[in-house]
C-alpha cells in the first residue's frame, strides 16, 4: 500500500500504481480502476469491486466448506480402518490361526485384506505418493491442467457445482467490467485470464473470437456449446433491451443461488452416507472378529 501511495504521489494513476503489483491486484482490479478513473466514477467502481470480491469469497468459502467436511470425515474413516487392519486384526489373526479351527467367511476375508496390507503396505504407500506427485506435476502443465479441469467438471455430484461456480464467476466478472465502461472484447479477455478453469477460459476465448468477428455475445456463447440454454436466453433478452450487463449479473446471481442450494443438498446427503459407510466397514471388522469367538463359545 505504501508503494502504491508513493507511485501515485509521484504522478502515476492509481491503476498504473496497482498494475505494478500483479501478485496482489488482478487484471480485473487494475482495469476496473482504470475505467473508473477515465470515467470519473472511481468511487462507484471501487464499490462494485468490493461487492464482486466479497461475493466471490463467500461463494468459494461455502464450496470449500461443503467439500472439506466430507473429505475430513473420509480421511478419519480411512485412518480408523487402516489402523484396525494394520495393528488390531493381525494380532487377533494370530490367535485364530493357533486355534487350528475353520474360520467363518467374513473372518477369512478380513484376514486376507489385513495380510495383503501387511505384506504390501510400503509398496502401496509409495504408489500413492508417486501418483500424488505425478498429478501435482501434471497440474503445472497446460495440457495437464486442462485434463484435470475436464475431470473436475465431470465429477459426480461435485461437477455441476464446480461448473455453476465457474459460470457465476465468469458472468459476474464480465458483467461488472462492461458496466464499468470497459469494451466488450477487453472485458472478455480479462474475464478469461482470471478464470480458474481452463475449459471455461477456452470457451471465453471462443466467445471473444466470435464477438470480434461481428457475432452477438449470445450467439458467440451459444456457439461454444458449453453453456446451458438459460444462459444464452438471458443474454439475448439483455441484448434486446440494451442491457447485457445486467443480464450477465442476473445469471451470476441465479447461479450463486443454485450453488448455495447445491452445497446444502450435498452436505445433507454426504454426511449420513459417509457415516453409514464408515459404520458398515467398522461393523464388518467387528463382526468378523466376533464370529469365531461366538463359535468357540458354542463349542465349549
Amino acid at each position: 500500500v505504501e508503494r502504491v501511495r508513493d507511485d501515485v504521489n509521484a504522478g502515476s494513476s492509481l491503476a498504473e500504481a496497482l498494475g505494478r503489483h500483479p501478485s496482489l491486484f488482478s487484471a480485473l482490479f487494475v482495469n476496473m480502476v482504470a475505467a473508473g478513473e477515465a470515467g470519473g466514477a472511481l468511487e462507484a467502481v471501487l464499490a462494485r469491486l468490493a461487492d464482486i470480491l466479497e461475493k466471490r469469497a463467500q461463494l468459494t468459502g461455502k464450496v470449500k466448506a461443503a467439500i472439506a467436511y466430507p473429505a475430513m470425515m473420509t480421511v478419519v474413516a480411512v485412518g480408523v480402518v487402516l489402523f484396525l487392519l494394520s495393528f488390531v486384526v493381525p494380532s487377533i489373526s494370530e490367535l485364530f490361526v493357533k486355534m487350528n479351527q475353520e474360520l467363518p467367511l467374513p473372518t477369512r476375508i478380513l484376514m486376507g485384506i489385513s495380510g495383503f496390507l501387511e505384506a504390501h503396505g510400503v509398496l502401496i504407500a509409495v504408489a500413492v505418493f508417486g501418483v500424488t506427485a505425478a498429478l501435482m506435476g501434471l497440474a503445472r502443465t497446460q495440457d495437464g491442467r486442462l485434463w484435470m479441469d475436464r475431470i473436475r467438471l465431470g465429477l459426480p455430484l461435485f461437477g455441476p457445482l464446480f461448473f455453476r461456480l465457474e459460470v457465476a464467476r465468469l458472468t459476474r466478472t464480465l458483467g461488472t467490467l462492461m458496466k464499468s465502461g470497459i469494451p466488450v472484447i477487453s472485458a472478455i479477455e480479462i474475464s478469461q485470464r482470471i478464470s480458474q478453469n481452463r475449459l471455461i477460459a477456452e470457451a471465453a476465448d471462443r466467445i471473444k473470437d466470435g464477438v470480434h468477428k461481428g457475432e452477438t455475445i449470445a450467439n458467440a456463447v451459444r456457439a461454444t456449446g458449453m453453456f446451458p440454454p438459460m444462459v444464452v436466453h438471458v443474454i439475448e433478452t439483455g441484448q434486446m433491451t440494451g442491457n447485457v450487463e445486467d443480464g450477465l449479473l442476473n445469471i451470476a446471481e441465479m447461479y450463486d443461488t443454485e450453488v448455495e442450494t447445491t452445497v446444502r443438498t450435498l452436505t445433507a446427503l454426504l454426511e449420513p452416507m459417509i457415516l453409514l459407510l464408515m459404520g458398515g466397514v467398522v461393523g464388518f471388522i467387528v463382526l468378523s472378529i466376533l464370529l469365531p469367538i461366538f463359535e468357540i463359545n458354542q463349542a465349549l
